[in-house]
């Protein structure tokens, strides 16, 4: 109780004070400090995907402003070299505005990074996005088969069926990509799961389906345990490591992230950045209000 509380409270704190739990999260304000921020996981041989903060907009300008600064975010990634890819909210080009010009943008978005042979992931919102975004993603996946992938959140009770109404494409010659993740948005008990026992073995049913039919698959978690049991379904389907990569969130859990890489695992991990990095940071508070606690702590602990 006392979390939540805390944690309903400090959105409405200046952004100044909320920046000093917000910034070991994110890479920083600008294109720039991304840059460096992916240069320095490539030297530790770690790829990155790289998301400009922003979602839920209000106005179509903002969803094409945020466009430009997609398109512009490929360019300089590719002319630096680095090993990475890109994700992107599809509510933050209009998706629950308009979704044919969400589309349009989007599909810009993709060609761009096609045209470089480079590779974007459409993240998975809360529920009322679901069924638009997997038809968005279906849309795009025919155009640009190898540029496009999906995430897929394992708390949703609807979330296999959806995997297994996706392998058409597969058997179509278009092959899947999935993020496989927890999910991080608060929904219904009717349509999630609850108890952190019944996400992981979902979790787990999820991934060994996607294994069990060849799909590429990145693991996004954090969680030791769904790691080690990862580990033992990519021995027992004998998965060749083009078909899977492990993914972490920047500043998260640094201590497993490089036990996984030790162990000879692709890792990729999730770099976002942005100037609208106040409503990520207040998001993620609402949807963990454990984080409260350690945040009051750090803040007196600094003095």
């Amino acid at each position: 109780m006392f979390n939540r509380i805390i944690a309903s409270i400090l959105p409405f704190f200046p952004k100044k004070f909320i920046w000093i739990f917000s910034r070991p999260y994110i890479a920083g304000e600008t294109l720039e400090d991304a840059i460096q921020v992916s240069k320095e996981f490539n030297k530790n041989q770690i790829m990155v995907t790289l998301d400009v903060l922003g979602e839920f907009i209000k106005t179509l300008e903002e969803a094409e402003t945020n466009k430009y600064e997609y398109l512009d975010l490929i360019d300089v990634t590719f002319k630096n070299g680095l090993n990475g890819n890109f994700s992107l909210k599809p509510t933050s080009f209009g998706l629950l505005l308009d979704k044919e010009i969400c589309l349009i943008h989007i599909r810009e978005i993709v060609a761009k990074a096609a045209s470089y042979n480079g590779f974007i992931r459409i993240d998975m919102e809360d529920s009322p996005c679901t069924d638009l975004e997997i038809e968005l993603f279906r849309k795009l996946k025919t155009e640009f088969p190898g540029n496009v992938g999906l995430v897929i959140q394992a708390y949703l009770k609807r979330t296999l069926q959806d995997i297994r109404d996706l392998q058409d494409l597969n058997s179509q010659g278009f092959p899947l990509s999935f993020r496989l993740c927890k999910g991080i948005y608060v929904e219904p008990e009717s349509i999630s799961f609850r108890k952190y026992e019944e996400i992981n073995a979902h979790f787990l049913e999820d991934l060994e389906f996607m294994f069990a039919n060849r799909n590429h698959v990145g693991i996004a978690t954090h969680d030791k345990i769904l790691v080690e049991e990862a580990c033992k379904l990519i021995e027992k389907y004998n998965v060749p490591k083009e078909l899977y990569e492990f993914q972490m969130l920047y500043g998260v859990t640094p201590k497993l992230r490089e036990n996984i890489v030790k162990d000879g695992h692709k890792m990729r991990v999730y770099v976002p950045f942005g100037k609208k990095w106040f409503g990520y940071s207040t998001r993620r508070l609402k949807e963990n209000p454990k984080m409260a606690t350690h945040i009051i702590k750090a803040i007196f602990y600094k003095g």
